[in-house]
């Protein structure tokens, strides 16, 4: 008899641990960004080695995914493709997230020297998705990226909020 009970609590503890992690899926998962009605699943890069590293040596990136680089500051940036494989858009965001300058169709460089794409104004978020989604979307400055909830909660200082500016 005991071992009938105790064989009935192991299995109410595995439905716990089912559902917990089905719900762990159903609450976010992997973080995500939104431009213009479009979510992408987004690898972060908020350290000074990831941001270096970014999205070098990868042959491809699926379509609804990106790179969201994250910077302390705002000030200008500039990206450069050296070892990136795969075309890229690089789109550059202000405090507020709004979309201040697009470098699109940035083309892949396997040489020592490489082109730089700056900012064409201060910008502390940058987003890389693959070549031709800002046209597709038709991205133009002032464009606001949504940030998933429990993103914004691990930049720090969080993004400003573009209703206060």
């Amino acid at each position: 008899m005991a071992r009938i009970a105790a064989c009935g609590v192991v299995q109410r503890l595995a439905l716990v641990s089912i559902a917990s992690a089905l719900l762990a899926g159903c609450s976010g998962g992997a973080p995500w960004v939104e431009l213009k009605g479009q979510r992408y699943e987004v690898e972060l890069a908020m350290d000074d080695a990831s941001r270096i590293r970014g999205l070098m040596f990868r042959d491809r990136m699926e379509p609804d995914h990106g790179m969201l680089f994250v910077f302390e500051r705002e000030e200008p940036q500039a990206f450069w493709m050296r070892n990136t494989r795969i075309p890229l858009d690089i789109l550059y965001f202000d405090s507020s997230l709004r979309l201040v300058s697009v470098s699109a169709g940035a083309p892949p460089c396997t040489t020592q020297e490489c082109p730089s794409y700056p900012s064409k104004g201060p910008a502390r978020f940058v987003l890389e998705l693959n070549s031709g989604h800002a046209r597709k979307l038709g991205v133009a400055p002032g464009d606001a990226l949504t940030i998933a909830p429990e993103l914004r909660a691990r930049i720090s200082p969080p993004p400003r909020d573009a209703a206060t500016n």
